[in-house]
């Protein structure tokens, strides 16, 4: 059991390589799925509990054929995984644009809603981006864990500065967790750098959602005080 390998090397000060826990990026995706049903009935396609339920299927399918740790390449759990990941994804899309759309042209019918659903929107995207960000690094967790030498999509600061920092280093997912919410605040690349275009795509999109959501969040709001 690798829990019982993880205390033996406790127990004799070794460090064994495994692969990266599962279950971070899986609590991350159950997150967003649970925040979707707070979310105003006017940003969401049918009732607000149909894309939660069809994602939540799909997340427990895949909690049920996933293993623990990524350790091994199979092609279609993968693939699987992606999808839902995408499904998300697509949701909290769908709702973003529906929330620009009721800011911008909805007057003030139920505002205060709309800002709970902006902040719901934002929270989301900094757990929905950290999941993509832990995917697309070198591949993928089990290619990072199988393959070291591949060339990185981001610059951790340990990477600049090796000695800070354990032998054989690399990123966890409470790394990319940290990287995207620095980026939906900052709404640029804090201390880690993307280095690939790819990485640079997917960083930028998430930094014109996140400054689109908290802009017309924060003018709606002022909008409201003012009234």
């Amino acid at each position: 059991m690798p829990w019982r390998l993880e205390r033996e090397a406790a127990k004799l000060g070794e460090r064994i390589e495994m692969g990266d826990p599962l279950w971070p990026a899986q609590l991350s995706l159950a997150t967003v799925i649970v925040l979707n049903l707070f979310l105003s009935k006017r940003l969401t396609i049918g009732p607000n509990w149909l894309m939660p339920g069809v994602a939540g299927g799909a997340l427990l399918v895949l909690l049920v054929v996933a293993p623990r740790r990524a350790t091994q390449h199979a092609t279609r759990r993968r693939r699987f995984a992606l999808a839902v990941i995408s499904l998300v994804s697509l949701t909290n899309v769908v709702s973003l644009v529906l929330l620009v759309h009721y800011l911008v042209n909805g007057g003030k019918s139920g505002g205060h809603a709309l800002i709970l659903s902006g902040l719901v929107l934002w929270a989301s995207n900094v757990l929905l981006f950290a999941v993509w960000f832990w995917e697309l690094d070198r591949g993928g967790p089990v290619n990072r864990f199988q393959h070291a030498e591949t060339l990185p999509d981001f610059q951790f600061p340990q990477m600049e500065n090796p000695h800070l920092a354990p032998k054989q280093w690399r990123p966890g997912f409470i790394d990319y967790l940290y990287t995207s919410l620095t980026n939906a605040m900052a709404f640029s690349p804090t201390d880690t750098m993307p280095l690939t275009p790819t990485a640079k795509v997917v960083m930028g999109v998430q930094e014109v959602a996140a400054i689109t959501t908290i802009g017309l969040v924060v003018a709606r709001a002022v909008n409201i005080l003012a009234s």
